[in-house]
């Protein structure tokens, strides 16, 4: 069993501050935003502050595979609203731009919102198409679709919206799936359960494939299954409970990926990675 765990750090005063962030709080892994996620537009990244991240992760030891940058959450690339949607597709784009300038090799984010003026269908067929176009204008970097919680008229909670967004991707190599499993009990696959967690897996190879399968956001939930409601609980406090991540931790399917805490207590990070290590059998 190889897990590389870590968590979403912070990128303050530049992007290599992530990578001493994750190293303090004993990670093998890490996400970070590469620019202000609040805004439509950010300054470039300058050729010293990539040269210096890439040594920095050399020098301290993270393999640039199970690093997880995160885009922004303004960018909607489902949205009815040409003016957003353009902002959208510039944002993912730079998004892309800057991991591929980094060396990484996965973008993830959440798929999109129909605001109740477009069909789902219409909707998941947009992202595709967004997608696609971000894609032929980079290289290296896989486009990682993170599940949601399914509030509001967000799209990506059940495995279907996945499996069809990955159907309208022309380049089934560069496009992955990030697991949340707070995100994935609130859309009411009852991962806290033996039977529920099995029937979970098999539905998610069944609809999507296991093969593409590339990252996990690991939080435990504060409610239940199927409650639609997306907020994080620290590991082993909430509706998942300490069983369910004795069995994750045991299952090879999320070996050698990035798995990245987002759990409320930043001060608990170092303490949950070697709990969780503590669990493997």
């Amino acid at each position: 069993m190889t897990k590389y765990i870590g968590a979403h750090v912070s990128a303050s005063g530049g992007v290599g501050n992530a990578v001493l962030n994750a190293e303090a709080i004993g990670a093998t892994a890490f996400a970070l935003f590469t620019r202000n996620q609040r805004s439509w537009v950010s300054k470039p990244l300058g050729d010293g502050e990539v040269e210096h991240f890439k040594a920095l992760l050399a020098e301290r030891g993270f393999d640039p595979r199970f690093v997880l940058p995160h885009d922004s959450y303004l960018i909607n690339l489902g949205s009815p609203d040409e003016e957003t949607l353009a902002k959208s597709r510039a944002a993912f784009l730079d998004e892309m731009s800057r991991a591929q300038q980094l060396g990484l090799t996965m973008l993830n984010f959440h798929p999109g919102s129909h605001l109740n003026k477009i069909s789902e269908e219409e909707c998941l067929d947009q992202i595709a198409r967004e997608i696609n176009l971000a894609l032929e204008q980079t290289e290296g970097v896989t486009a990682v679709i993170e599940n949601t919680a399914g509030q509001g008229t967000n799209l990506g909670w059940r495995f279907e919206h996945i499996a069809r967004i990955i159907d309208g991707v022309d380049d089934k190599n560069r496009v992955g799936v990030c697991i949340d499993t707070c995100h994935t009990l609130a859309a009411g696959y009852d991962l806290s359960t033996s039977k529920g967690y099995d029937f979970c897996m098999e539905e998610f190879e069944r609809v999507i494939g296991l093969h593409y399968l590339r990252a996990v956001h690991l939080n435990d939930s504060k409610k239940g299954a199927g409650s639609h409601v997306d907020r994080h609980e620290t590991l082993g406090n909430g509706a998942l409970g300490r069983d369910f991540f004795v069995r994750f931790m045991n299952d090879g399917r999320f070996d050698n990926m990035p798995i990245i805490l987002e759990t409320p207590d930043p001060a608990r990070w170092p303490e949950e990675i070697v709990w969780l290590n503590s669990l493997v059998r």
